[in-house]
């Protein structure tokens, strides 16, 4: 396993949508594992494929580890095929984005499809942060980052402290 560089905002693979991963072979679960290695060097609870460089529609997400024991999840070819309760307000940090925290709300609950490391074809529902983390990282394949969610005045504010910042 790997620790691989963080792709920074505004780096154009941030900007695209990732293509679909397809047949899960060594080299996505090597892939996989570098990223999970990654996200918990940063340390972060998320990482997609498209923030270490790889535009393909895969991202990994843990949100128990920083307060208890691990519990990886690996998503390939994800879709979000169902959307609900409460929005939630939260404000969002992004390994992508460091520094910058953006509020947005998301849907509380989530019903999420996904490809596993055997090639398996998983669904759950998420709900709370994990819903929350899920759809952040989910954003990510399709090109779009927190900035994007935040109103524009707010979203001018947070870019240019996000220059500032990096200068």
């Amino acid at each position: 396993m790997t620790v691989r560089p963080i792709a920074l905002w505004p780096d154009p693979v941030l900007a695209r949508r990732a293509d679909p991963v397809g047949r899960v072979d060594d080299g996505v679960r090597a892939l996989a594992a570098d990223m999970l290695e990654t996200m918990y060097a940063a340390p972060g609870r998320g990482l997609a494929a498209p923030q270490v460089g790889v535009s393909r529609r895969l991202f990994v997400m843990d949100v128990a580890w920083k307060t208890g024991d691990p519990d990886p999840i690996v998503c390939i070819d994800p879709e979000i095929v169902e959307t609900g309760g409460d929005l939630l307000l939260n404000e969002e940090g992004c390994l992508s984005i460091p520094g910058i925290l953006v509020p947005v709300r998301r849907p509380g609950r989530i019903v999420l499809r996904w490809t596993d490391l055997k090639g398996a074809r998983v669904e759950a529902e998420m709900t709370g942060f994990a819903a929350i983390c899920a759809q952040h990282e989910y954003d990510h394949l399709d090109g779009i980052v927190t900035f994007a969610r935040a109103d524009p005045t707010l979203r001018a504010d947070l870019e240019s402290a996000y220059a500032e910042a990096t200068r």
